[in-house]
């Protein structure tokens, strides 16, 4: 995937992050437990689906309690899909029986939970191609017994790993809080606990978000042993499909409005459109955002001569992925076509950038002090 984990929920569908997530338009379908599967993610179970003996069997290992039915587990977001419309369990290679989705959110302390915590790892799985992932990061998800992370996530990883893992537990859409509680809760109950997201877990992903939540539970990160397993981000994934356009000073900004108010972001294209940066743009394009894509060309020109050369990179790492350099001037148009989505990252070059052999190069300034 071009993106981090850049889910945005605003937009009712969801590409890559998770930013997340800040979400577009990749479907995902949420999975459900089964009655007879031990729950651990964080809650006791009183299910008014199964008769006693089924909830005797349906055990929980940790946290608060809820009252959950049989499409459900402890802790997290809904497992249907509103992108998809579909509840039904997921038939994805990671397997059902270890998969669980559910739209109860346990708002748990660090003071419910009696086990001695466990340990809690943000892995980044970069551009989303198992080739792509680090070894420290293949390292750190085999070593997890419960990995936690948004659908699409779940499904791209190896299955090595999916086979390692005790349990699965992925949310869809709009779950980045509740996937991110719940992968703190079950590491509070002693579980050593991998939360997954494309790209790295620090850009416009869920590292922040889990210490934040730790930090309103009353835990602290040394308690749960907390850890970021870095990836490649997305701009970097993209920049070396189109060739050297990232090797001088770059910013990252993401035209997801979710989080971050739209006159913020404005104000942002405008600093560094005036600057020398080359500029990676994160969540370009959804169906119900499509006025931020047209807003962000409209500043780059105030500031960018039409010609700038423009990096295109769509679904980066995966079967669809396509490559396109562009003039910025022509780039508007392309928000109404299949290259620009929230899985495509847009590289915007700087005064200096130029393409030569079908590639974007940006000097870093070599040339000004040596011959070659």
């Amino acid at each position: 995937m071009s993106t981090d984990e850049t889910i945005e929920t605003s937009t009712g569908t969801e590409a890559s992050t998770g930013t997340e997530a800040s979400t577009g338009t990749e479907a995902s379908t949420g999975t459900e437990a089964s009655t007879d599967t031990e729950t651990t993610c964080g809650a006791s179970t009183d299910s008014s689906a199964t008769d006693a003996a089924a909830q005797a069997a349906s055990g929980s290992k940790c946290g608060a309690s809820t009252s959950i039915d049989e499409n459900e587990s402890a802790c997290g977001a809904s497992g249907s899909d509103p992108a998809s419309g579909s509840d039904s369990p997921s038939d994805s290679k990671c397997g059902g029986s270890k998969r669980a989705t559910t739209d109860e959110k346990v708002e748990s302390t660090v003071d419910d939970f009696e086990a001695d915590p466990g340990r809690l790892v943000a892995v980044g799985l970069g551009p989303g191609q198992p080739e792509g992932m680090t070894q420290r990061a293949r390292g750190a998800l085999l070593e997890a017994e419960h990995i936690v992370g948004y659908t699409t996530y779940v499904d791209l990883l190896p299955e090595e790993v999916t086979e390692s893992a005790e349990e699965l537990y992925d949310t869809p859409m709009c779950g980045e809080v509740s996937r991110t509680e719940e992968a703190i809760d079950r590491a509070l109950a002693g579980n050593d606990v991998a939360i997954i997201g494309s790209g790295d877990p620090n850009v416009y992903a869920l590292a922040g978000l889990a210490l934040e939540i730790l930090e309103s539970k009353g835990a602290t990160a040394s308690m749960v042993d907390f850890e970021v397993v870095p990836g490649v981000p997305a701009a970097q994934s993209c920049g070396a499909r189109l060739g050297a356009p990232l090797v001088n000073d770059t910013v990252s900004i993401s035209l997801s409005d979710h989080l971050t108010s739209m006159p913020t972001i404005e104000s942002r294209l405008h600093a560094a459109a005036k600057e020398g940066f080359t500029i990676a743009i994160y969540n370009p394009w959804s169906r119900k955002r499509r006025e931020n894509f047209r807003k962000c060309c409209e500043i780059l020109l105030e500031h960018r001569p039409a010609d700038t050369p423009v990096g295109i990179v769509h679904g980066a790492g995966r079967d669809d992925e396509e490559v396109d350099i562009v003039e910025l001037g022509e780039l508007e148009e392309l928000g109404e076509t299949d290259l620009v989505d929230m899985t495509t990252t847009i590289l915007v070059g700087n005064e200096e950038t130029y393409v030569w052999d079908d590639r974007m190069v940006t000097p870093r300034g070599y040339e000004s002090k040596y011959d070659y």
